[in-house]
């Protein structure tokens, strides 16, 4: 059986934060059961389709999974394993807010099979946090963390971003280290991207963000690489870092291109040679699966070309790099013909670096990644 990686997307949380353009409807709550009816009736429109494969990872995620009673969560999982092939030891991920969980919920989701979550922190900058339209405050996050612990789960993930309005690399370093003394195991740490139609895209818009300049901004994220590269984390992935043997096989599938399936609202699937989403129109969403009809908006298949450029430009975002052998075993293809005028370029450049088994970012490459990644787009 072929291994398969399921994504489910949960649409509902408190508050829109600032910075969010993710589809999702605050307060909307008495539409929860409604929803998680139609994505298990979209469940069972692809059991069959999907008999010939196997389960290995789940990830829940939104809009803030944990802002809907646990029970929906439950049905969910308990509809996958008893209509799904399953790993026996599945990695099933969760996303949650500070403030949204209390003990009995976080029991649930421990006896449904989740063995993994995400906490959405962002900073410990109680100031900024507003800023952001975050709903919790740094104590928030403690007293769920403290939680996290008393009922069992180890394999906690944080989730911070930098380069946030009026936060100095001091202030970055503050978080980075409060996490490491906590004993997280897990450090997701993105720079802030202000996205078009925010209400931090219009403040951008008007100058009224105070960011850190670009050297800064570097300086930051150096620091934090090498803070906990001495501690003992594995930077395993740009942007992500972890205790040996908590790395996220469910982001692992994503970046080796293996498959995996979108369920809900607006989700995202690569199966079968194709790429398709779901529609993000909640109306429509519903009225197709009344029908017996899956809700994919748009669907492309994808190409050998592409398919390569793909690994090429995810395996660049893995710290190991490009595997050369497996990129052989996959296209039939040594990447050096196919890409030696790139590879060269960039290894003169001091931006890749080249061994018998991969080919990879180099420290400079890492903050050039996408000067390097156009060079393999087909």
């Amino acid at each position: 059986m072929k291994d398969l990686s399921l994504y489910i997307h949960i649409p509902f949380c408190e508050r829109k934060c600032n910075y969010c353009d993710f589809v999702s409807f605050p307060k909307q709550f008495k539409e929860a059961e409604y929803y998680i009816n139609n994505l298990i009736t979209e469940l069972s429109i692809y059991k069959e389709e999907l008999q010939d494969y196997k389960i290995k990872t789940i990830f829940i995620g939104g809009g803030t999974p944990s802002a809907i009673d646990a029970e929906y969560i439950n049905r969910i999982l308990d509809y996958i394993y008893n209509n799904y092939n399953t790993h026996d030891e599945m990695e099933i991920s969760i996303e949650l807010n500070p403030g949204t969980i209390d003990k009995e919920k976080l029991i649930i989701y421990k006896e449904s099979g989740i063995n993994r979550v995400s906490l959405g922190l962002q900073t410990l900058d109680n100031n900024i946090l507003k800023k952001l339209g975050r709903i919790h405050s740094a104590e928030d996050f403690y007293e769920s963390y403290k939680l996290l612990k008393e009922v069992g789960f180890e394999n906690v993930n944080v989730d911070l971003i930098f380069d946030l309005p009026d936060q100095t690399v001091d202030m970055g370093m503050k978080d980075i280290k409060t996490l490491v003394d906590l004993g997280v195991k897990h450090i997701s740490y993105y720079s802030l991207i202000i996205e078009p139609g925010t209400l931090m895209h219009k403040w951008y818009q008007e100058n009224k963000l105070n960011l850190l300049d670009e050297d800064s901004e570097r300086k930051l994220y150096h620091s934090v690489k090498e803070y906990l590269k001495d501690r003992g984390y594995i930077h395993y992935e740009i942007s992500n870092f972890a205790s040996n043997g908590y790395q996220c096989n469910h982001n692992m599938a994503y970046w080796m291109i293996k498959p995996y399936l979108g369920l809900g609202l607006s989700s995202h699937s690569n199966l079968c040679g194709k790429r398709f989403s779901n529609t993000s129109n909640l109306n429509e969403y519903i009225e197709k699966l009344s029908r017996g009809v899956l809700p994919v908006q748009e669907d492309e298949s994808i190409d050998k070309e592409t398919e390569i450029a793909e690994f090429c430009i995810f395996g660049l975002r893995l710290i190991k790099g490009i595997d050369k052998n497996q990129f052989k075993n996959r296209f039939n293809l040594d990447i050096n013909d196919l890409y030696r005028d790139a590879i060269k370029k960039h290894k003169e450049s001091g931006l890749l670096m080249e061994d018998d088994n991969f080919i990879r970012l180099s420290d400079k490459g890492l903050d050039l990644a996408n000067l390097v990644e156009v060079d393999f787009l087909p």
